[in-house]
């Protein structure tokens, strides 16, 4: 993206986020009409697609999740409903967060979340997480106690990784499952992860891949996230995705404080 003006907003975000510790209160956004508006947009947009596409269990918790049609809410707004529900909260980033911090925060019941929002010649899709992400994707999931487990049970893994490679593995995991994943009903697939919940584009599954839950072959998967995923993961139900998952990361090697 090159325009300088979004790049200078894109820049102030980032350097709200310069130095925050992991827990505190994140700073009060003024959003702009325009960023308000690109919400708008997506919003309408995401519900008309999740009524289609998205699993019963994202279509429940969304029902629960702060989620306004009219506005970008504030981090410390989802976060306080989000604690009520599952005790999660939103803690600030300014962009990429290391991987052992991101998913090692989880287990604490911390999800890094950005303030920025996409450009709003591109509303629809945006390769990088931004605020709209993080709430209509990670938002809905932390609504719901049986999703958040999922993220505490792969947060608590990445605290106990023994090294890089396990650390790899994990994050792939997490990729193809809260961010790629699909749930199948009735015999046929539907979204689950946060990335497809937060994009328009990657709500149509013609022409991409979907293989059955196989964890250990995610944990040896490329992933790219400039672009639509080509290769997605199907469970049978959100229990058959919870069970598969803790009993692949019990058996990844942890550290010796660890064990």
């Amino acid at each position: 993206m090159s325009d300088p003006r979004y790049l200078r907003r894109r820049r102030a975000f980032a350097a709200l986020a310069r130095g925050h510790q992991v827990g505190q209160p994140s700073p009060t956004v003024r959003y702009t009409e325009e960023e308000h508006a690109t919400w708008r947009t997506v919003h309408r947009a995401l519900t008309r697609a999740h009524r289609r596409h998205a699993c019963r269990e994202v279509l429940e918790a969304r029902e629960q999740a702060p989620v306004p049609a009219d506005r970008i809410p504030q981090h410390e707004e989802v976060g306080a409903e989000l604690r009520r529900l599952t005790g999660f909260s939103f803690t600030l980033a300014g962009g990429v967060v290391p991987t052992r911090r991101f998913l090692g925060s989880m287990a604490r019941g911390h999800f890094h979340a950005v303030q920025f929002v996409r450009h709003p010649a591109v509303p629809l899709y945006t390769p990088e997480p931004d605020v709209i992400h993080d709430v209509l994707g990670h938002g809905i999931h932390l609504s719901h106690p049986a999703i958040a487990e999922i993220y505490r049970m792969i947060g608590r893994a990445a605290v106990r990784a023994d090294g890089p490679e396990t650390l790899d593995a994990i994050s792939r995991v997490y990729w193809f499952t809260l961010e790629c994943g699909l749930l199948a009903e009735n015999g046929a697939p539907k979204a689950f992860g946060a990335a497809l919940l937060s994009s328009y584009g990657e709500l149509d599954w013609p022409g991409r891949q979907i293989h059955e839950l196989d964890v250990p072959t995610m944990a040896r998967t490329d992933y790219d996230i400039s672009g639509y995923q080509p290769l997605l993961f199907c469970a049978r139900s959100l229990t058959h995705l919870t069970d598969a998952l803790a009993a692949y990361l019990e058996t990844l090697p942890e550290t010796a404080h660890a064990a």
